[in-house]
């Protein structure tokens, strides 16, 4: 058998397999000798066909069969030994006229490679390094929070101000319907809060959503609607009340700062004021880590150039899936995952670059930590070693959480080569300032 390789371009190749006779007649005639025994022809006994007969009825359809486990496995250990790097795998061309009484019989493939391209993680760039501040404004809001929570619900007959009023938010053409809890003053005009002010459980208020907030974001959490319409938003929603409390807030004692944070652990408001500051802060790094994560594989996705083998990959996803796609479906599929294609290639050629594997060992450890910290929230401070390995590896022995974990792994991986390469700017900010930043506004 003769294979080789014909470029087309540097992502595109055809691989010709010419195939011959003795490439496959031995066996053919393993094949027919075996289907002899079993053969059956009008006017002969089973078993008693002769063989030029077995071979007119089943030769043709045997030899397909063959010449196909022939070039299926030639082609599988020829894309070994040459060491090609693919994407997709490979698509035969149509021959419908093949002649399958040839002597040689010819078969092509379209094949797309991975692009060689240079990644240069040290490129200038405008990216921003967010260090996220807890000023004085949030820390005292958590206070007021921690103690309304933990204070005392007195239900009202009406609605006064101070009161917290549950109910659910409304409006059928926009498939709202959530039900959220409501302090008067966080609406931005208090023309808006005045309607609430004398209504009792069961009363419906009509509200806009154009402004009711003084961040719009705030649609999402009470609305529950995207992030993609909280700007343009502007219809009325209704608000079914259905209860009314007052809040008889919570001492700052040591008992809440227990219930808190375990015993001893604060004793006064300074303590839990830089407690707070504290853990908030922790949260907003992480918040951080992720935008910077984005951030930088935003710019090298639009600034790593290097061609696909588009037209290849659009015929390949039309085959692959378990609902064949047409040309037009495959093209709106490759469009949407184009740009998560370059990001796995970029992120290879990062890991590439800068040496780093992800062994088992990383796994395990990441998963003992996030476990860890899981358990920390809810209360449990001080897991024995035995435990956390319990359940690190039952987690581990779940493909999917395999598959989910060792992406986070990558992805801190990343971010550290990211952090030290790209060189980021560090800038300080509050809260709402890094919310603004982040949403590009």
């Amino acid at each position: 058998m003769d294979i080789k390789r014909v470029a087309i371009d540097a992502v595109n190749e055809t691989i010709v397999m010419t195939v011959v006779h003795m490439d496959y007649k031995g066996q053919v005639a393993k094949r027919i000798n075996e289907k002899m025994p079993l053969a059956t022809v009008k006017g002969f006994r089973k078993g008693q066909v002769p063989k030029d007969l077995v071979e007119k009825q089943y030769g043709k359809g045997i030899k397909k069969e063959e010449v196909k486990k022939v070039v299926d496995l030639a082609l599988e250990r020829f894309i070994q030994s040459e060491r090609l790097n693919l994407l997709g795998t490979p698509l035969a061309k149509e021959n419908e006229n093949l002649d399958w009484d040839a002597e040689e019989l010819v078969f092509e493939y379209e094949i797309g490679l991975v692009p060689n391209f240079e990644l240069d993680l040290e490129a200038k760039n405008n990216i921003i390094k967010y260090v996220v501040k807890a000023d004085d404004k949030l820390i005292d809001g958590q206070v007021a929070r921690i103690q309304k929570q933990f204070g005392k619900a007195i239900p009202q007959e009406v609605v006064a101000e101070g009161c917290d009023v549950t109910g659910t938010f409304s409006n059928e053409e926009k498939g709202i319907n959530n039900k959220t809890v409501l302090a008067l003053d966080v609406f931005k005009d208090k023309k808006t809060a005045k309607k609430f002010i004398g209504k009792q459980v069961g009363d419906v208020v009509t509200v806009n959503t154009k402004g009711l907030f003084e961040d719009d974001h705030q649609l999402m959490d009470y609305l529950k609607v995207g992030h993609d319409e909280v700007h343009s938003l502007a219809v009325d929603v209704d608000f079914t009340i259905e209860s009314i409390n007052s809040t008889e807030l919570a001492e700052l004692n040591q008992e809440l700062f227990d219930k808190l944070f375990g015993e001893g652990s604060v004793a006064t408001l300074a303590e839990l004021k830089a407690k707070i500051k504290e853990d908030a802060e922790s949260q907003f790094a992480q918040q951080a880590d992720q935008k910077l994560l984005g951030d930088v594989t935003e710019f090298l996705i639009e600034n790593t150039k290097f061609d696909l083998p588009a037209e290849f990959l659009k015929k390949w996803l039309q085959t692959v899936g378990e609902k064949q796609l047409t040309a037009e479906e495959a093209e709106v599929e490759y469009a949407r995952s184009e740009k998560g294609l370059r990001f796995q290639l970029i992120e290879g050629r990062a890991l590439a670059q800068s040496n780093i594997q992800i062994t088992f060992e990383d796994l395990k450890s990441f998963t003992s930590n996030a476990i860890r910290q899981q358990m920390a929230q809810f209360g449990q401070t001080n897991p024995t070693d035995e435990e956390v390995q319990g359940i690190v590896a039952r987690v581990l022995s779940n493909q999917e959480e395999v598959k989910r974990l060792s992406d986070q792994v990558v992805a801190a991986k990343l971010l550290e080569v990211f952090k030290e390469k790209a060189n980021p700017t560090t800038k300080e900010v509050t809260y709402e300032e890094f919310i603004a930043a982040s949403y590009g506004e």
